[in-house]
Protein backbone atom coordinates (compact mmCIF):
# COMPACT_ATOMS: atom_id res chain seq x y z
CA UNK A 1 0.00 0.00 0.00
CA UNK A 2 1.24 3.63 -1.18
CA UNK A 3 0.94 6.41 1.60
CA UNK A 4 0.80 9.27 -1.69
CA UNK A 5 0.43 12.96 -1.37
CA UNK A 6 -2.33 14.73 -3.09
CA UNK A 7 -0.53 17.55 -4.05
CA UNK A 8 1.10 15.64 -6.63
CA UNK A 9 4.51 16.01 -5.33
CA UNK A 10 5.77 12.81 -4.53
CA UNK A 11 9.78 13.06 -3.15
CA UNK A 12 7.85 11.88 0.81
CA UNK A 13 6.11 8.65 -0.32
CA UNK A 14 6.53 5.65 0.97
CA UNK A 15 5.43 1.93 0.82
CA UNK A 16 3.57 1.15 4.41
CA UNK A 17 4.58 -2.84 3.59
CA UNK A 18 8.68 -1.92 2.63
CA UNK A 19 9.89 0.01 6.38
CA UNK A 20 8.66 2.76 4.84
CA UNK A 21 10.93 3.04 1.74
CA UNK A 22 10.72 5.27 -0.77
CA UNK A 23 8.52 5.23 -4.07
CA UNK A 24 10.01 4.63 -7.12
CA UNK A 25 8.07 8.08 -8.08
CA UNK A 26 9.51 9.82 -4.90
CA UNK A 27 12.79 8.81 -5.68
CA UNK A 28 12.66 9.23 -9.45
CA UNK A 29 11.42 13.04 -8.34
CA UNK A 30 14.02 13.85 -6.10
CA UNK A 31 16.44 12.75 -8.67
CA UNK A 32 14.99 15.02 -11.56
CA UNK A 33 15.43 17.67 -8.43
CA UNK A 34 19.18 16.83 -7.65
CA UNK A 35 20.33 16.59 -11.17
CA UNK A 36 18.90 20.19 -11.96
CA UNK A 37 20.74 21.55 -8.31
CA UNK A 38 23.38 20.08 -9.75
CA UNK A 39 24.61 19.86 -13.18
CA UNK A 40 25.49 23.38 -14.87
CA UNK A 41 25.83 22.06 -18.20
CA UNK A 42 22.50 22.41 -20.60
CA UNK A 43 22.79 18.74 -21.97
CA UNK A 44 22.29 16.97 -18.84
CA UNK A 45 19.37 19.05 -18.06
CA UNK A 46 17.02 17.89 -20.97
CA UNK A 47 14.94 15.26 -20.83
CA UNK A 48 17.00 12.41 -22.32
CA UNK A 49 20.16 13.78 -20.27
CA UNK A 50 18.41 14.04 -16.80
CA UNK A 51 16.70 10.09 -17.87
CA UNK A 52 20.29 9.24 -18.82
CA UNK A 53 22.09 10.61 -15.22
CA UNK A 54 19.74 8.57 -13.31
CA UNK A 55 20.06 5.45 -15.73
CA UNK A 56 23.65 5.34 -15.27
CA UNK A 57 23.43 5.39 -11.58
CA UNK A 58 20.90 2.66 -11.26
CA UNK A 59 22.50 0.57 -14.20
CA UNK A 60 19.17 0.42 -16.36
CA UNK A 61 18.64 1.84 -20.01
CA UNK A 62 18.06 5.34 -19.93
CA UNK A 63 14.78 4.86 -22.34
CA UNK A 64 13.38 2.53 -20.43
CA UNK A 65 12.71 5.55 -17.91
CA UNK A 66 12.28 8.28 -20.17
CA UNK A 67 8.50 8.39 -20.10
CA UNK A 68 8.65 8.64 -16.39
CA UNK A 69 10.57 11.80 -16.04
CA UNK A 70 9.02 12.79 -19.39
CA UNK A 71 5.66 12.89 -16.92
CA UNK A 72 7.31 14.12 -13.61
CA UNK A 73 8.39 17.28 -15.50
CA UNK A 74 5.69 17.88 -17.71
CA UNK A 75 2.74 16.85 -15.49
CA UNK A 76 4.09 17.77 -12.23
CA UNK A 77 7.49 19.76 -11.51
CA UNK A 78 7.10 22.05 -14.45
CA UNK A 79 2.97 23.12 -13.75
CA UNK A 80 3.71 23.49 -9.94
CA UNK A 81 6.49 25.84 -10.68
CA UNK A 82 9.33 23.86 -9.12
CA UNK A 83 11.07 23.85 -12.23
CA UNK A 84 11.18 26.16 -15.50
CA UNK A 85 12.54 25.85 -19.09
CA UNK A 86 15.83 27.46 -19.27
CA UNK A 87 16.75 27.58 -22.90
CA UNK A 88 16.92 25.60 -25.70
CA UNK A 89 19.40 23.30 -27.57
CA UNK A 90 19.96 23.27 -31.38
CA UNK A 91 19.11 19.85 -32.93
CA UNK A 92 21.33 18.63 -36.15
CA UNK A 93 19.35 15.86 -36.70
CA UNK A 94 15.50 14.81 -36.73
CA UNK A 95 12.89 16.36 -38.69
CA UNK A 96 12.97 19.90 -39.35
CA UNK A 97 10.41 21.48 -36.92
CA UNK A 98 11.79 19.90 -34.08
CA UNK A 99 15.39 21.14 -35.52
CA UNK A 100 13.79 24.84 -35.44
CA UNK A 101 12.35 24.58 -32.04
CA UNK A 102 15.33 22.54 -30.36
CA UNK A 103 15.47 20.34 -27.36
CA UNK A 104 14.65 22.21 -24.16
CA UNK A 105 16.41 22.01 -21.03
CA UNK A 106 15.35 22.85 -17.72
CA UNK A 107 16.31 24.38 -14.14
CA UNK A 108 14.94 25.06 -10.72
CA UNK A 109 12.47 27.69 -9.70
CA UNK A 110 13.49 29.41 -6.19
CA UNK A 111 10.60 27.02 -5.30
CA UNK A 112 12.16 24.09 -6.57
CA UNK A 113 15.35 25.47 -4.95
CA UNK A 114 13.41 25.57 -1.54
CA UNK A 115 12.43 21.55 -2.02
CA UNK A 116 15.97 20.95 -2.86
CA UNK A 117 17.00 22.07 0.48
CA UNK A 118 14.79 19.23 1.73
CA UNK A 119 16.13 16.33 0.29
CA UNK A 120 19.08 14.82 2.06
CA UNK A 121 20.93 13.34 -0.82
CA UNK A 122 21.22 16.36 -2.21
CA UNK A 123 25.03 17.76 -1.39
CA UNK A 124 25.32 21.22 -2.20
CA UNK A 125 22.91 23.01 0.25
CA UNK A 126 25.21 25.39 1.48
CA UNK A 127 25.17 26.97 -2.04
CA UNK A 128 21.92 26.71 -2.67
CA UNK A 129 21.00 28.22 0.90
CA UNK A 130 22.53 31.01 -0.57
CA UNK A 131 21.15 30.80 -3.58
CA UNK A 132 17.45 30.61 -2.01
CA UNK A 133 17.73 33.59 0.10
CA UNK A 134 19.50 35.32 -2.31
CA UNK A 135 15.78 36.87 -4.30
CA UNK A 136 14.10 36.56 -0.66
CA UNK A 137 11.25 38.86 0.23
CA UNK A 138 11.57 41.38 3.93
CA UNK A 139 9.63 38.73 5.85
CA UNK A 140 11.54 35.85 4.32
CA UNK A 141 14.97 37.66 5.26
CA UNK A 142 14.23 37.64 9.07
CA UNK A 143 14.67 33.80 8.87
CA UNK A 144 18.01 33.98 6.38
CA UNK A 145 20.52 34.78 9.55
CA UNK A 146 19.64 32.30 11.89
CA UNK A 147 19.15 29.89 9.37
CA UNK A 148 22.66 30.52 7.59
CA UNK A 149 24.42 30.28 11.14
CA UNK A 150 22.99 27.20 12.02
CA UNK A 151 23.46 25.63 9.12
CA UNK A 152 27.41 25.88 9.73
CA UNK A 153 27.11 24.47 13.12
CA UNK A 154 24.30 22.16 12.82
CA UNK A 155 23.59 21.16 9.19
CA UNK A 156 21.60 18.02 9.93
CA UNK A 157 19.35 19.87 12.33
CA UNK A 158 19.69 23.11 9.90
CA UNK A 159 18.26 20.88 6.72
CA UNK A 160 15.79 18.50 8.44
CA UNK A 161 13.97 21.85 9.17
CA UNK A 162 13.61 22.53 5.14
CA UNK A 163 12.54 19.10 5.50
CA UNK A 164 9.83 19.13 7.74
CA UNK A 165 8.45 22.49 6.30
CA UNK A 166 8.41 20.98 2.71
CA UNK A 167 6.37 17.50 3.72
CA UNK A 168 4.06 19.67 5.53
CA UNK A 169 3.25 21.03 1.90
CA UNK A 170 3.20 17.73 0.55
CA UNK A 171 0.76 16.27 3.27
CA UNK A 172 -1.44 19.41 2.84
CA UNK A 173 -0.52 21.11 6.08
CA UNK A 174 -0.49 24.48 4.38
CA UNK A 175 -1.46 25.77 0.99
CA UNK A 176 1.66 27.25 -0.44
CA UNK A 177 5.40 26.98 0.08
CA UNK A 178 5.93 30.52 -0.73
CA UNK A 179 6.37 32.95 0.82
CA UNK A 180 8.40 31.00 2.98
CA UNK A 181 7.39 31.55 6.60
CA UNK A 182 8.64 29.17 9.16
CA UNK A 183 5.57 29.99 11.46
CA UNK A 184 3.76 27.02 9.25
CA UNK A 185 5.00 24.33 11.37
CA UNK A 186 3.39 25.44 14.24
CA UNK A 187 0.26 24.12 12.86
CA UNK A 188 1.96 20.63 12.44
CA UNK A 189 2.64 18.21 15.14
CA UNK A 190 6.35 16.72 15.45
CA UNK A 191 8.31 15.45 18.16
CA UNK A 192 11.10 15.62 17.12
CA UNK A 193 11.20 19.54 16.95
CA UNK A 194 9.67 19.66 20.16
CA UNK A 195 12.67 17.16 21.40
CA UNK A 196 15.20 19.43 19.70
CA UNK A 197 13.50 22.48 21.47
CA UNK A 198 13.45 20.85 24.79
CA UNK A 199 17.11 19.82 24.45
CA UNK A 200 18.68 23.23 23.06
CA UNK A 201 17.01 24.82 26.30
CA UNK A 202 18.60 22.43 28.91
CA UNK A 203 21.71 22.56 27.76
CA UNK A 204 22.23 26.75 27.69
CA UNK A 205 20.95 26.01 31.64
CA UNK A 206 23.82 23.49 31.99
CA UNK A 207 27.01 24.33 33.82
CA UNK A 208 30.31 23.99 31.78
CA UNK A 209 31.14 20.62 33.51
CA UNK A 210 27.67 19.14 33.05
CA UNK A 211 27.72 20.40 29.01
CA UNK A 212 30.95 18.29 28.97
CA UNK A 213 29.11 15.22 30.59
CA UNK A 214 26.27 15.69 28.45
CA UNK A 215 28.48 15.91 24.90
CA UNK A 216 30.43 12.79 26.51
CA UNK A 217 27.41 11.29 27.16
CA UNK A 218 25.45 11.78 23.56
CA UNK A 219 28.60 11.39 21.63
CA UNK A 220 28.59 7.40 22.97
CA UNK A 221 24.84 6.94 21.95
CA UNK A 222 25.27 7.90 18.50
Amino acid sequence: MKVKSSTKLSIFDTFKTKDNSLTGEANRQRSIIRILSSKTNPADRTRTGISQEIAKGQGIVWKNIYSGIFRDLDEILLPMGIAEEDGRLPLKRGPKALQEKGIPFYHLTRKGVLIALSIKEIENKENLLEEFFLKSDPKEKTFEKILTNLSKTSPNFTYSIFQKYVKGFCDDKFKDLLPFDLSKLQNISDDSLVIQKEILEAFLKLTKQEKDEAIKFLNEIT
